[in-house]
């Protein structure tokens, strides 16, 4: 008899756990600090989500150690679905590829809840320098160790892919990392770097205004937002890649929960004010279906992770 109601109890309770979620505030964890493009996403993110939910979805900064503070305290927050993580490219892929003794495992400690956008980046160069990118191959090869590529710092997109691509072309050019991208470009501009890999919303409008040489996009497709700019595909450079970012659970996080709020993502997908959002800052909306993402987290780890040993990209 005792068994009998131990049954009964859990098929009574099991539907009022889904039915009661969210019960209270969710934090979503930014594992940058406020003010960057990942913290802009993740709040557009909480707004639009807590108009479709009964409870807030509310911001928290947790910046540090690139990422890792934040993305690490997720990874060991209570799997009860009021803790979620704006997670990307940076924090779930080349932080793996990058750091030794990584205190979380991306593949193994989340579940993806949803993906959200994608942005390419634009390979640009001094405005003096030679029209495309094979002039431009061909003067780095005339003066080996003389010029330059610079970043927003090691380990960031700007140094490793930059560093990969330099590496695909056979070039020998010497990094400058700076403490941020518009310093970059500010040394650009008064010709004292010569060649940056950056977020395409971030030079488009140097290179727009011919203040910048716009080499070739890193997307699968060229941009619209900088017409008549290869992407490095056609140009016979084997390199593709977006910046991208995703919302996160811990991995124990229940499936009733998970595909609750895999819903809500979908919707907010759907939203014209997010996909104009998202178009307008040269991005397109990443839509994955639930059953491929975590397959698609595992393979970026596994390609970049391949790319960044095979080309020798160190951040010590």
């Amino acid at each position: 008899m005792r068994h009998i109601l131990v049954i009964i109890a859990c098929l009574f309770l099991a539907p009022v756990h889904a039915q009661d979620y969210p019960a209270r505030p969710i934090r979503l964890i930014v594992p940058i600090g406020p003010g960057g493009g990942t913290d802009i996403l993740g709040r557009h993110m909480a707004q639009k989500m807590s108009e479709r939910m009964r409870a807030s979805v509310v911001v928290e900064n947790k910046p540090g150690a690139g990422s890792i503070i934040g993305t690490d305290y997720v990874a060991k927050s209570p799997a009860d679905g009021y803790t979620l993580l704006v997670g990307g490219i940076f924090n779930m892929v080349m932080n793996k590829a990058l750091v030794k003794d990584l205190p979380y495992e991306p593949t193994r400690d989340f579940v993806p809840i949803g993906y959200l956008s994608a942005y390419p980046f634009a390979l640009v160069a001094r405005a003096d320098l030679p029209p495309d990118l094979k002039g431009f191959t061909q003067y780095a090869k005339d003066r080996p160790g003389k010029l330059t590529y610079g970043s927003a710092g090691l380990g960031t997109l700007q140094h490793v892919w930059g560093t990969i691509l330099v590496k695909m072309l056979g070039l020998d050019m010497v990094h400058v990392p700076f403490k941020a991208a518009p310093a970059v470009h500010q040394e650009m501009l008064a010709g004292r770097i010569d060649l940056m890999m950056d977020n395409l919303s971030a030079v488009k409008h140097q290179v727009q205004s011919g203040r910048l040489k716009g080499y070739a996009v890193s997307s699968a497709a060229r941009s619209p937002q900088l017409e008549g700019v290869p992407t490095l595909k056609e140009l016979g450079v084997d390199f593709e890649g977006e910046s991208w970012f995703a919302l996160f659970a811990p991995a124990a996080v229940p499936a009733s929960i998970v595909s609750q709020l895999r819903s809500v993502v979908a919707e907010v997908l759907r939203d014209p004010d997010f996909t104009t959002r998202v178009t307008n800052d040269g991005g397109r909306v990443l839509s994955i279906a639930p059953a491929e993402q975590a397959s698609f987290l595992k393979e970026e780890v596994q390609r970049w992770s391949g790319l960044v040993t095979r080309y020798g990209v160190r951040v010590d």
